[in-house]
Order: C-alpha cells, then sequence, then structure tokens
C-alpha cells in the first residue's frame, strides 16, 4: 500500500469516529493513533457528552494509544485528525512525541499545524512533528458544514 492510499484508509477510520459525534451535538472530529499500520488508538469529540473542555479527539486517541503500549511516548506513530488539531491537542501530540498528523480539513480559528499557529513544527520545542495537510479535506470540512448548519437551525 502507498502512502496516499494508507492516508485515505486511516482518514476514513478517522470519519468513522467523527461520525459518533452526532449523539451529543458535539462538533464532529475523529482521531486515529496509527502504529507500523495498526491503528492503536481511536477518539472523537466528547465535550458535550463528558461536560469537559479537554475531551477532544486527539487526546482521548492519544491516551488509549498510550495505555495500549504502556509507554508515555508514542515514537513511531502517526495521528489522523478530520480537523487541524488546536493548540491544546498541538502541544500534546508535541508531548506524545508522535511523529507525523495527518489532517483533513484546516481550522482558521484555531489551528496549530500551520493554518493560525505552527506548534507542531517549531523548532523551539524538543520534538517537531512532520504535518500532512488536506487528506480528504472536502469530507472533513462538509461533516463540519453540515454540523453547523444544523446547529445554527436550531
Amino acid at each position: 500500500m502507498n502512502e496516499f492510499d494508507k492516508h485515505i484508509r486511516f482518514m476514513k477510520a478517522a470519519l468513522k469516529e467523527a461520525k459518533k459525534c452526532s449523539e451529543y451535538e458535539d462538533v464532529p472530529v475523529g482521531a486515529v493513533v496509527v502504529h507500523d499500520s495498526k491503528i492503536i488508538g481511536r477518539g472523537y469529540n466528547q465535550v458535550e457528552k463528558l461536560k469537559d473542555s479537554t475531551a477532544h479527539a486527539e487526546l482521548i486517541a492519544i491516551k488509549k494509544a498510550i495505555r495500549k503500549t504502556g509507554y508515555k511516548y508514542l515514537n513511531g506513530c502517526t495521528i489522523y485528525v478530520t480537523l487541524e488539531p488546536c493548540p491544546m491537542c498541538a502541544g500534546a501530540i508535541v508531548l506524545a512525541r508522535i511523529n507525523t498528523v495527518v489532517f483533513g480539513a484546516g481550522d482558521p480559528k484555531a489551528g496549530s499545524c500551520g493554518t493560525l499557529f505552527n506548534i507542531i513544527e517549531d523548532k523551539r520545542l524538543n520534538h517537531r512533528c512532520e504535518v500532512v495537510r488536506d487528506v480528504m479535506e472536502k469530507e472533513c470540512a462538509e461533516l463540519l458544514k453540515e454540523f453547523f448548519q444544523k446547529l445554527r437551525g436550531k
């Protein structure tokens, strides 16, 4: 499987996670952490469900991956996220020492992988991640657009 096909496969898995958000009216963001072409952590936004402002998809997926590996660092891992990580999540990705971040839709209001901030690639930090942008961007953005249209309609 080539790199492009791998990115599509795992972004589809992240989108599947994002679709789980609809039950609790959470912003539909999904994430998966991958090591050796296997998903070792999955997460979706649960801010509303858990009444926890830190319950972002990336943090949930990272915590599950850490539990699975039994180690605090996720060297050699890639995280796939449907929306560009915010500052909190970008910081957690750096601290977890994930190698690569692949995201779908950019976030002009909080994106921290190059859109608004660039925490992920900041040379002042002790770890940096490779970034792959706009994988399945249209599908990821459409899911968010539909969510906010429904929310405004209520």
